[in-house]
């Protein structure tokens, strides 16, 4: 009795340093991720160099990149899981730590949720009995999750293929834009760019600058005009002067939603008075660093307007990515970019294979 009370305090003793230390590497990870982002802010992106799109030959490059970037994640997560993968049988108090781990690494409630019922039904069925087994389900189930397939943008079958953007302010949207139409231009298409966000004079001026590097055309006009002119005038132009794509800016607003939603609403119907199908897609950009708020916007955004897909910016930045799976989880919506840096070939099409192999390698 005297062992196995001796026992008991050391494992409290144990259990307790560990949430201090998981403590202190998310408040470590949350002063860099801050750091970080005031640094970026006084930088201007305007002055950043448009670089060349990835070559086929530099796909070993960006493999390296994109495991770079999501480091801080694999850390914060992967690490705290490692740590538990032991030959021990599995308790409650295992099952209370590991999902504090799953939380903690910004997967979400329900997504932390449906893990540990995985694990509990195995555990009743006497399919796993050991810790280590536990953990090896929650890298099948997170894979599971993940597996969409590499997804591709859809294209129009004729005419112009249009993509609405939105999102709130400060997540990178703008830059987005002009990434990806940098992406197209590279390609060889023909790009058109709607400067939707008219509340904002830098949103307009960013993308007007954004194009200008990139080599497409755009149509901006003046701040706190209508922006479902600047979208008419847009999808008739993209049809008369044979665009294959259009790319459409939005306000970023969030503090009066009925006015969001009316806005995007009425975007979506000037776009369908010209190209029927518009737009072909309709995509969320979040900032990977603001975690569960992540999961939030995509909520009120997809109650809103409906949503095609997800463009997640400053993976790089963050240990916040896990996020991405709890997103995919809960609202089934398929990544179709990621930011893992800067520059022009920094956005990448998201790999479901690529961010799980690189997270449990």
């Amino acid at each position: 009795m005297l062992f196995n009370k001796k026992k008991k305090e050391e494992k409290k003793k144990l259990k307790e340093k560990k949430k201090q230390y998981e403590q202190k590497i998310r408040e470590f990870s949350e002063e860099i991720s801050k750091t970080e982002q005031e640094l970026k802010g006084k930088e201007s992106l305007l002055e950043k160099e448009i670089k060349a799109p990835v070559k086929d030959e530099e796909k070993k490059g960006f493999f390296q990149k994109f495991k770079k970037g999501i480091s801080k994640t694999k850390q914060m997560f992967v690490g705290g899981l490692m740590e538990m993968a032991v030959d021990d049988p599995i308790d409650d108090d295992f099952l209370e730590d590991l999902e504090d781990s799953l939380l903690a690494a910004d997967l979400g409630v329900t997504t932390a949720s449906k893990i540990i019922g995985i694990i509990e039904k195995q555990v009743g069925k006497s399919e796993i009995r050991t810790q280590s087994e536990a953990i090896e389900v929650v890298k099948n189930t997170i894979s599971t999750i993940l597996d969409k397939g590499d997804l591709q943008l859809p294209l129009a079958e004729s005419g112009p293929t249009v993509y609405l953007f939105v999102g709130v302010n400060g997540v990178g949207k703008t830059t987005s834009i002009g990434k990806i139409a940098a992406n197209y231009r590279a390609q060889g298409k023909k790009v058109l760019i709607a400067a939707g966000d008219t509340f904002r004079a830098a949103a307009i001026e960013q993308l007007d600058e954004w194009a200008k590097r990139a080599g497409v055309d755009i149509v901006k006009k003046a701040i706190n005009s209508d922006p479902s002119a600047t979208m008419y005038e847009a999808a008739v132009r993209a049809i008369e002067e044979n665009y294959d794509i259009l790319l459409c800016d939005t306000s970023g607003r969030l503090h009066t939603k009925k006015n969001l939603m009316d806005e995007l609403l009425k975007m979506r119907k000037v776009l369908k008075k010209v190209i029927p199908d518009a737009p072909h897609a309709s995509l969320l950009v979040l900032d990977a660093n603001t975690g569960q708020n992540a999961i939030l916007q995509t909520r009120e955004f997809s109650a809103y307007t409906g949503l095609d897909g997800l463009i997640v910016t400053k993976l790089d930045g963050t240990a916040k990515g896990g996020v991405i799976i709890g997103i995919v989880n809960e609202f089934e919506i398929p990544v179709y970019y990621v930011g893992v840096g800067e520059a022009i070939d920094d956005l990448q099409p998201f790999s479901a294979r690529l961010f799980s192999e690189s997270l449990f390698e």
